[in-house]
């Protein structure tokens, strides 16, 4: 496997290839340390045309590893190169004490901002593999009224006291900026002027073209995954003949695949994007609904449900952070609740809708096509999605108190 050792050599290979530069430039020249290090970060990173050329047209053999790495190498260095000529750039100016630090910050943030995202959405599925059995078990021994209340009272005695330590309205209640933001810490009242400055209402969102298409695509989320599959595979896998032990195994896999789909679909968007990947999403989704008809056997069942289960919810992380690109962070709160109540009344009119058509039919066939045409749908709605920022109102000086 080459592209380990092409990552290390991308990064820190760079780190120790500008050092070493560096280092020789002060030492030959009289250069300052920082000037020293920003010419050797210039130069750290290498030409992946001048690389190509020397390994293919030259006729220079190597081993067939190492010639890739070499390769993947070249072609993927330049980021770091260009983080390092910023970080000692910002060094230099020396505009703000921890400037350069903020900007790590940055750079970290917008890496894995998706990311953190889909880790926490990915959340939603690990609970439902650790809540459902046990909600099961609680049942089968206490019955479902008395389990109800043991899971109520111990979710309150959980989240409640996580909640009250560490989650707060803004990082400046704890005296503290933004992640990734430089100068100096405001004050609360302060950050609630910005809060105000830099949110867009529901009205305001509602003029724009991007709130309807993110909500006509998560009505098509919620249609295709909770409303159609949620409700209704079960009842379709027993009508094929398959066993309800075999179907709940396929809905275990879902779930772990879940997990697996939502986190990739963060760790993907932070590196290419959002609205790429979401169209793909739902084109892939409507594929696997497609197949769905098709299932002949255990195996093919359950490898169905892995293949939707990477994509059950991996709508969640570029549709919120498109969200936040576009309306801003202080309204997506607020927006992201009318984009999921989108998302529930799709499933509410899915599972309906499928149980209509069964009752008329005998078959869920019309609806999952259905499904699959509105996933379709939702891939060009996807494509249509303009990521530019929403301009905010001017920032008004907070009012000063003593």
């Amino acid at each position: 496997m080459a592209r380990w050792p092409a990552l290390l050599l991308a990064t820190l290979g760079v780190l120790v290839t500008a050092m070493v530069t560096g280092l020789a430039t002060a030492w030959f020249t009289g250069l300052g340390p920082l000037e020293s290090f920003l010419l050797g970060a210039t130069v750290a990173s290498t030409d992946a045309a001048a690389v190509f050329l020397l390994l293919r047209a030259s006729g220079l053999t190597l081993q067939r590893r190492v010639g890739a790495t070499l390769e993947i190498e070249s072609g993927i260095n330049d980021p770091m190169a260009v983080f390092l000529c910023l970080l000692t750039v910002e060094l230099l100016l020396g505009r703000q004490p921890g400037a350069p630090w903020s900007l790590v910050a940055r750079f970290a943030l917008q890496i894995g901002g998706g990311a953190a995202i889909g880790v926490a959405a990915g959340g939603m599925s690990a609970g439902q593999l650790v809540m459902i059995p046990l909600a099961s078990q609680l049942t089968d021994t206490l019955g479902w009224r008395a389990s109800f209340l043991w899971l109520g009272l111990g979710l309150l005695a959980l989240v409640l006291p996580i909640a009250a330590w560490l989650v707060r309205n803004t990082p400046e209640e704890r005296g503290l900026r933004p992640f990734g933001a430089s100068g100096p810490v405001r004050t609360a009242a302060q950050a609630h002027a910005a809060q105000q400055a830099g949110r867009v209402s529901v009205t305001e969102a509602a003029q724009t073209l991007p709130f309807w298409l993110l909500m006509g695509t998560f009505f098509v989320c919620g249609y295709t995954s909770a409303g159609m599959i949620g409700t209704h595979f079960i009842p379709h896998a027993l009508e094929h003949n398959f066993t309800s032990m075999q179907a709940s195994a396929a809905l275990g896999v879902m779930g772990a695949m879940n997990i697996l789909g939502t986190i990739g679909a963060g760790w993907l968007c932070d590196r290419v994007g959002r609205r790429g990947p979401l169209a793909i999403f739902y084109f892939l989704r409507g594929l696997s609904l497609l197949f769905l008809l098709y299932v002949w056997n255990v195996p093919s069942l359950h490898f169905w449900a892995a293949l939707f289960g990477l994509n059950y919810i991996s709508t969640v992380p570029p549709t919120t952070t498109l969200t936040a690109n576009i309306y801003g962070r202080f309204s997506v709160g607020e927006l992201s609740g009318w984009i999921f109540f989108a998302r529930q009344v799709g499933a509410a009119l899915a599972a309906a809708l499928a149980g209509w058509v069964y009752e008329s039919t005998g078959s869920y066939s019309p609806a999952f096509v259905s499904a699959a045409v509105l996933a379709f749908v939702a891939t060009g709605m996807t494509l249509m999605i303009r990521e530019e920022p929403i301009r905010a109102r001017p920032l008004q000086p907070a009012a000063v108190t003593t």
